[in-house]
């Protein structure tokens, strides 16, 4: 069956325009539009989509209220349309909180341009997030105690092909390796091949592993996925994380913030140079690639996105860089997103017996990148999102 899509925008332009994209893929059907928040929730009700694509400004009633409304009302899956500002992410990021899954950029020109990238973005997008399921839909990313039962239908594999020219030698440890480069004030913020263990009780005591850095990577849903994990993270937690998530660069800095603002740990957006910190989450910048410094492994090194790369940043770019440097001393986690991106950085994690998690499937809003650790035999265990978060958040020096 097609995915039923309703369309919410105050702009006639922009209704028209999602509607034509949309309506020449026999996989979706446009059942409605509406103008405003209050027209959304009506028509939401009435017409019982899988899926709105939602504005943010809109008269009347905005969408991060309709989206409340909905969530509470009937929850539904939602793909928000956002512009690409810094003032566009702090919105997307309350769309986020909530309840939306995903966004998509709304930049006029690309829109008013006959761009097949556009086209099939958006496309993939509707049809990924309409076909997820619900199971009484809570706020998961504002609501970190809240369950992850959603089920969802999977997405097809399919193995991202990129350069993953990364070089970074490994460099001795020393004492002071995990030194700061800036004061957070007020914060305290082993190579066998083997299928993947089916639960997190294969993995005997369920503790975080002997390990130098926490790499985890992300996509379509990871906003929420990461908040109810890093949230849970005591600020004693003995190891730096690097965290790779699909965002534009307006989006990462905004995400970054308003993470260190909820979490026991400190957070931000990673910058070159910055150092690598016990009880701190660097945050990749988005249109940049963030690798281990060659010269110093116990700083990153943020480069430009290379146009090569499908993503910027990308997973397999970071895991890659932290497979060189620190070999088996690594926890990597793939979550929850669209398409295969990690999948070759966690082959090169494996050959240096790194030990990698996957999100499983029911926990996901889409299983792509999991998915594709998972069938590949890369994944040393398989967690729920709520077994990660009892994991991670438990551990302590």
């Amino acid at each position: 069956m097609p995915v039923k899509v309703l369309i919410v925008d105050d702009s006639g332009f922009f209704r028209h325009r999602i509607s034509d994209l949309l309506s020449g893929d026999c996989r979706i059907e446009v059942v409605g539009t509406a103008k405003n928040g209050k027209e959304a929730i009506e028509q939401a009700k009435a017409l019982r989509p899988n899926l709105i694509t939602m504005d943010v400004e809109m008269p009347q009633m905005n969408g991060i209220e309709a989206v409340r409304v909905i969530m509470r009302e009937c929850p539904t899956n939602i793909l928000m349309l956002s512009s690409l500002t810094s003032e566009g992410a702090r919105v997307t990021i309350q769309a986020l909180e909530a309840g939306a899954l995903d966004y998509l950029s709304k930049d006029m020109r690309a829109w008013m341009a006959h761009s097949g990238s556009l086209e099939k973005q958006l496309r993939d997008k509707v049809v990924a997030l309409g076909r997820s399921r619900h199971a009484g839909l809570r706020n998961r990313f504002s609501d970190p105690s809240a369950s992850s039962s959603r089920v969802f239908k999977s997405e097809p594999v399919s193995t991202l092909k990129t350069s993953l020219d990364v070089t970074s030698p490994r460099s001795p440890t020393s004492s002071n390796r995990f030194a700061s480069n800036s004061a957070q004030a007020g914060k305290t913020k082993e190579t066998a091949k083997t299928a993947p263990r089916p639960s997190q009780s294969a993995y005997g005591k369920k503790a975080v592993p002997d390990c130098r850095v926490v790499v985890i990577g992300s996509s379509t849903g990871g906003p929420a996925a990461l908040q109810q994990i890093l949230t849970q993270i005591p600020a004693n937690f003995p190891h730096p994380i690097l965290l790779v998530q699909h965002m534009p660069k307006a989006f990462t800095s905004v995400f970054a913030t308003r993470l260190d603002q909820q979490c026991d740990i400190a957070v931000k957006e990673a910058e070159d140079g910055d150092f690598l910190k016990p009880g701190r989450a660097l945050l990749a910048p988005g249109g940049c690639q963030m690798i281990i410094d060659p010269r110093s492994s116990d700083k990153i090194k943020i480069m430009p996105g290379d146009d090569r790369l499908t993503y910027k940043p990308s997973v397999d770019v970071t895991y890659a860089s932290v497979a060189k440097s620190f070999g088996k001393k690594v926890l990597a986690i793939i979550l929850t997103g669209m398409g295969a991106d990690g999948c070759d950085g966690a082959r090169m994690l494996r050959q240096q017996g790194a030990t990698i998690w996957a999100q499983n499937k029911e926990s996901c809003t889409i299983y792509g990148m999991p998915q594709a650790v998972i069938n590949a035999g890369l994944a040393d265990a398989v967690f729920d999102l709520t077994e990660l978060v009892s994991i991670l958040g438990s551990k302590r020096p």
